[in-house]
């Protein structure tokens, strides 16, 4: 296994319009769609890389993490699971598949820190992880819009 890259990077922010706009005046950034997660966020376009505005009742400056694309999620996932870094209070689960089919695999690491593991497949159907993931469609609504939403670009 190995990562690709970094996909994106989520800011906790205390008003995402005000969030956006200084993203957009600042950076030239472009506002994408995004899955509904079930709490405010918007997803930005700066170059090939997201950054997720992601509004933080505590008035911003809170959990914020950065996305890492890997390969292939199945040995992470086991890795993660060895190590006994898989975060089930992040997001209410460890291992969510987004509505494009992307898989989320939310781990801390030793200080504590967010990182969240993305990739297009999990495994072949049956394997632990696959079995593992709960559904985003199943835990949100989502519109129309939040289903063109896409991830990994």
């Amino acid at each position: 296994m190995a990562a690709t890259g970094i996909n994106h990077v989520t800011i906790p922010t205390r008003d995402l319009g005000e969030s956006e706009r200084f993203y957009v005046d600042l950076l030239g950034a472009e506002r994408l769609v995004s899955p509904n997660f079930g709490a405010p966020v918007r997803w930005l376009r700066v170059g090939g890389v997201q950054i997720h505005l992601l509004e933080d009742s505590r008035g911003g400056g809170g959990p914020g993490h950065f996305g890492v694309t890997v390969d292939d999620l199945a040995p992470v996932y086991e890795r993660a699971r060895a190590l006994d870094a898989l975060d089930p209070a992040a997001n209410g689960h460890y291992l969510w598949e987004l509505p494009d089919g992307v898989m989320q695999l939310y781990v801390r690491d030793p200080s504590d820190n967010l990182v969240e593991v993305n990739a297009r497949d999990a495994g072949a159907p049956g394997g632990v992880a696959h079995t593992d993931r709960r559904l985003l469609v199943d835990a949100q609504p989502q519109s129309e819009e939040n289903l063109r939403a896409r991830l990994l670009m």
